[in-house]
This record gives C-alpha cells, structure tokens and sequence, in this order.
C-alpha cells in the first residue's frame, strides 16, 4: 500500500514498546506450548496477544481517519475521496 498522505504518513514510533511487549507475549506462549503447559493456560494468553494487537489495531485507525482520510476529505478532491473508502473497504474485507 502506498503513503496515504501528500505530506507523510503519521508516525507510529511511540507504539514500538507495545510491539515489543506483544512480540514477547508470542514468545512467551511459544515456551508454553514447548514445556507443553496446561491448555486454559495457554488460551489466556493467546486472548491477551489478541487483545493488545487490537487495541493497537484500534490506535493506528484512528490516526488513519485523523490524519490520512481527513486530508483526503477536506481537499475536495473526489478521487482521492474514493481512493481512501475503498482502501478501507478492504482493509476490513481481509
């Protein structure tokens, strides 16, 4: 996919600590499931990964429509209008 603003894309550094706290939550689960630990066990945490990447999921929408769709919508511009529905058409038909 390509930059979704004219200016630049918002930027997602400050959410680099969550990702690394998701990445070791993975891993965390990767040594359970080696050491073959108890099934509710593993089920908790995979729900708790599932829930931070949404919440992430969540922030980094609302930066898109804040910035990206926004600018989109306030140029006038219909194209690009379009362009920013249907990108998000299917970014939630995936």
């Amino acid at each position: 996919m390509e930059n979704c603003c004219d200016e630049k894309h918002p930027n997602y550094e400050k959410h680099i600590p969550r990702i690394n706290k998701i990445s070791g939550q993975l891993n965390g689960i990767k040594k359970m499931i080696e050491e073959q630990r108890y099934c509710p066990e593993i089920i908790t945490q995979l729900k708790a990964v599932s829930s931070a990447c949404q919440s992430l999921e969540i922030i980094m929408l609302e930066k898109h429509l804040e910035s990206c769709v926004l600018e989109a919508f306030q140029s006038k511009d219909k194209k690009a209008q379009a362009k920013k529905i249907k990108e998000l058409t299917l970014l939630y038909k995936r």
